[in-house]
């Protein structure tokens, strides 16, 4: 089965093991953090303006209810107690009527109208005696009418009836102050938090390699926020110089390296006519064009550093025989196995990278067998250079990409003058583009090296044309 139908790196999301790679320790913790805590728990973890805000409410709701027992622990029996004296003075009033009808009467008027409620007076069999305001069917309150140790009647009063039944009356005071409170606390969590979101994206682009951020607070913002961002940017300042200088310096060296070989060159050409050793000039050639692809890589690897990328519309498989053309193989090792080969690349960084994968075959995989150019999804095309060799040994397929990392068999490695940059190139190529280098073995022997690229172009292009 060939390697079109094993679907490498995994169909739809070519760059995969890089993103793997990726998680760092504290995104996993953070992962495994927001996976207990829920959506609500981790929605508040998010954002520090949101933990605040949640903390402010929580403390104005404790404050409240505190508040609302401490109270009650104060003025609770001082309220009972004067509950008591009411009855008390009230029963006392009525038994000092309660002979004298016309009396009764007058007090049980005056009560109903000046306090607005409905009161009946019952004597012990429970027959009225006297009634003031309407009828009044399920009493609010009873207060029992005493003379000395004996009950002569019972008081009922009704009055939630005459009143607004509405609880929401008493209760929306005290929620609209909570809500004002509330919102407030919203605006203070904001500014307070608003410094710690600014550093945090700061922080954030600068990871991921956008070493012009600089953290933007306030002018009017003092304290440790504006000591912590004003240290920020003088590191970001530090390092985006320090690693300017030696891309610069890279850069330079690697185009400074080009005028001495083209020296080289041209003097071995004159010692060959003058009679000089042949295997001693050729021994000097093959160090010429190792230090010269050298010099390729380095200054590839220096427009990968800077973003340098210049995407243009190619055919892949007019790049894939160039390729073959320039290492000095023949076009017939080129199959494409796709009609789809439209794509949006840097034709210089993707030449760079399928000489490599060319070279490296012939180094150390006894020479090409094919270069294949096939479809792998609906987004990306895939380049692959299938071997002769031996084939991988166990965990090559990842350690071949890393930087200098050598292939060295009995000296193979050293021999053909391999420094373990080219297939570390490749992959970092491959990524620019929106995907990913891979390697396996063959089933029926030799290894399958390539890259994925993005058709439709780097990640970053649709948003740079639109800007």
């Amino acid at each position: 089965m060939g390697w079109g139908h094993r679907h490498w790196p995994p169909e739809g999301d070519p760059c995969a093991p890089g993103l793997k790679r990726g998680f760092g320790r504290h995104a996993r913790e953070h992962h495994r953090r927001k996976f207990h805590l829920g959506r609500l728990g981790s929605y508040v973890q998010e954002r520090l303006r949101r933990r605040l805000f949640v903390m402010f409410g929580l403390t104005i709701l404790v404050t409240v209810l505190v508040v609302s027992w401490v109270m009650n622990l104060t003025g609770g029996n001082s309220w009972r107690q004067e509950t008591e004296r009411v009855r008390a003075f009230v029963g006392h009033r009525f038994a000092e009527v309660w002979d004298a009808p016309a009396a009764r009467e007058s007090l049980m008027r005056s009560i109903s109208d000046d306090l607005d409620v409905d009161v009946v007076l019952t004597d012990l069999s429970g027959a009225v005696v006297a009634r003031g305001g309407a009828p009044c069917a399920k009493p609010d309150a009873s207060i029992p009418v005493m003379r000395q140790d004996s009950r002569l009647g019972t008081l009922q009063a009704c009055y939630l009836q005459t009143r607004s039944r509405g609880p929401w009356r008493a209760v929306l005071p005290l929620g609209i102050a909570v809500l004002v409170l509330w919102t407030a606390a919203g605006g203070i969590s904001f500014r307070l938090a608003r410094p710690v979101d600014t550093l945090v994206k700061a922080t954030q682009a600068l990871g991921e390699g956008q070493l012009g951020t600089r953290a933007s607070l306030d002018r009017h913002l003092t304290g440790d926020f504006a000591v912590l961002a004003e240290s920020f940017n003088d590191m970001a300042a530090r390092i985006e110089k320090q690693l300017a200088d030696q891309r610069e310096l890279l850069a330079a060296v690697s185009h400074e390296l080009r005028t001495p070989l083209a020296r080289l060159r041209v003097l071995t050409e004159l010692l060959r006519d003058g009679g000089g050793n042949p295997r001693t000039l050729d021994q000097v050639d093959r160090e010429v064009v190792e230090l010269d692809a050298l010099v390729g890589e380095l200054l590839a690897s220096s427009r990968l550093d800077f973003g340098q990328l210049t995407p243009k519309a190619l055919e892949a498989g007019v790049l894939a025989a160039q390729a073959l053309e320039r290492v000095g193989l023949s076009a017939t090792l080129l199959q494409p196995e796709t009609d789809d080969v439209a794509l949006m690349a840097d034709a210089t960084l993707l030449g760079r990278a399928l000489v490599n994968l060319l070279d490296n075959a012939r180094k150390h995989g006894v020479g090409v067998e094919a270069l294949r150019l096939q479809e792998h999804g609906k987004e990306h095309l895939a380049f692959s250079v299938e071997d002769r060799g031996p084939g991988l040994l166990p965990g090559e397929e990842t350690r071949i990409f890393q930087p200098f990392y050598r292939k060295d068999r009995g000296g193979e490695a050293r021999e053909a003058g391999s420094l373990g940059l080219g297939l570390a190139l490749v992959q970092r190529i491959a990524r620019a583009h929106g995907g990913e280098a891979f390697a396996e073995n063959r089933p029926g022997g030799g290894a399958r090296v390539g890259f994925t690229v993005r058709k439709a172009g780097p990640p970053g292009l649709a948003s740079s044309t639109q800007a």
